[in-house]
């Protein structure tokens, strides 16, 4: 019998380089700030430091030094006049490189976890160049309903486990429940603008699920995929019998004041890159997310050094870490619109969006309306979704106590998010 290959080492978290260098900087520029600052040693004789702080202090040294903690004025007689640099020092280095180490082995723990997905996807009913509709059934006869992603990550967010899977849930509740999955720019696709997304294969998807169930179907929009959603509920309401939006950003300057001076500052670098590329490629995005928290990857990871790889938590963190690193690129004339138009003008929530000659102006939505807004959404902030609730006549928004990602595959969202959305879907208030 031939042996079963051990499955490839994954190569994430994304860009792993940069991931690397950021713990390794953030570790560096600590020192630096130790070292170029007289403040930062503790004088034990300053006058008016309180012994509060000072007690504390001489006892975690102590430890991390291999110190007596219960007498460390016999280990170190030196803390009776002042705290030594020297063994100082040696106990920030002890730590730092302690970090250092428990983010490799967390990282080597993901890289090497035997979880592979194995979901499989239900058929394609319908394609449009690389695009197509997946079919995740419900009654024949029920009312249809459109999942729309977002353009720059994988659309199976929605169908992630088993247990927590919105479109299943859909189905199993009734709904005739159908995934929009954009797919990964092809040579076409890579000269596509928004534009090109809504007219060559929102609306045509919108008007193949018309045609095929004899409803107008109802449309959840998933982050970018919801304010993609905004403009075919504008320019075709027959297409559009009622509308949800989950964490669907409109006003980008809410919030996000950090991330558009790093996108001004890497203007010039972005543009090449793009020209050269054609698409804004799966790193480059990475790292662009990455910059909302820098330390967020590190932390993530030290945590997962310690956790039992045959756990279920250990199997849901990889579950969610491969679909992070699992990214596709982004049309590269897309990613100027968004980077620059949107992000940098503001151009949604101050009018400055069109389709062909027609403003998509949220007023106009004449459906019902139903907004979930997460409440500790990092990569949407919640006064942004908020903005795109509260211009539209009648919707009904809700807040959620999730993040961007946990309110659809958090281990809570069947419960608060999904039951609630899948209800109203099914009985949405008449318009």
């Amino acid at each position: 019998m031939t042996a079963v290959p051990n499955p490839p080492l994954r190569q994430g978290p994304r860009p792993l380089g940069l991931h690397m260098a950021l713990e390794g900087w953030i570790l560096q520029m600590s020192f630096a700030g130790l070292m170029s600052s007289k403040s930062a040693w503790p004088f034990s004789n300053q006058p008016g430091l309180p012994q509060s702080l000072l007690s504390p202090l001489r006892a975690l040294l102590a430890e991390a030094a291999g110190q007596n903690q219960q007498h460390p004025e016999s280990s170190f007689p030196a803390w009776n006049d002042v705290l030594e640099p020297a063994p100082f020092i040696h106990a920030i280095t002890h730590q730092a490189g302690a970090r250092m180490e428990d983010f490799v082995r967390g990282i080597r723990a993901y890289q090497a976890h035997p979880y592979r997905r194995s979901l499989k996807a239900p058929p394609s009913v319908w394609r449009r160049g690389v695009a197509e509709i997946l079919d995740y059934g419900g009654p024949e006869k029920a009312s249809p309903v459109l999942f729309v992603p977002s353009l720059v990550n994988r659309a199976y967010i929605l169908d992630l486990a088993e247990d927590r899977s919105l479109l299943r849930s859909s189905a199993a509740s009734g709904l005739r429940t159908f995934l929009l999955d954009w797919g990964a720019p092809g040579d076409a696709e890579r000269q596509f603008t928004v534009e090109d997304y809504i007219d060559g294969v929102l609306i045509p998807a919108l008007e193949e699920i018309k045609s095929r169930t004899g409803q107008t179907p109802r449309v959840v929009g998933y982050c970018l995929g919801g304010t993609l959603a905004i403009a075919p509920a504008v320019l075709r309401p027959d297409l559009v019998s009622a509308l949800a939006l989950l964490a669907a950003p409109w006003d980008f300057h809410t919030g996000t004041e950090a991330s558009r001076v790093l996108l001004e500052m890497s203007r010039p670098v972005l543009e090449v890159m793009l020209k050269a590329e054609g698409v804004a490629s799966i790193d480059m995005l990475q790292a662009l997310f990455a910059s909302l928290d820098p330390t967020l990857v590190g932390r993530k990871f030290r945590g997962f050094a310690d956790v039992d790889p045959s756990s279920e938590h250990a199997r849901r963190f990889v579950e969610l870490e491969d679909w992070l690193n699992d990214g596709i690129p982004l049309a590269g004339p897309v990613a100027e619109e968004v980077f620059f138009k949107w992000y940098g003008r503001n151009a949604p929530a101050e009018g400055g969006w069109k389709v062909g000659d027609v403003d998509i102006d949220p007023s106009r939505i004449s459906c019902p309306t139903l907004a979930y807004i997460p409440t500790h959404d990092r990569i949407v902030p919640p006064d942004s979704a908020k903005a795109l609730a509260e211009g539209i006549p009648g919707a009904k928004a809700v807040s959620v106590d999730f993040g961007h990602i946990g309110m659809v595959a958090g281990g809570g969202a069947p419960a608060r998010v999904y039951q609630p959305l899948l209800a109203w879907l099914k009985k949405p208030p008449s318009p």
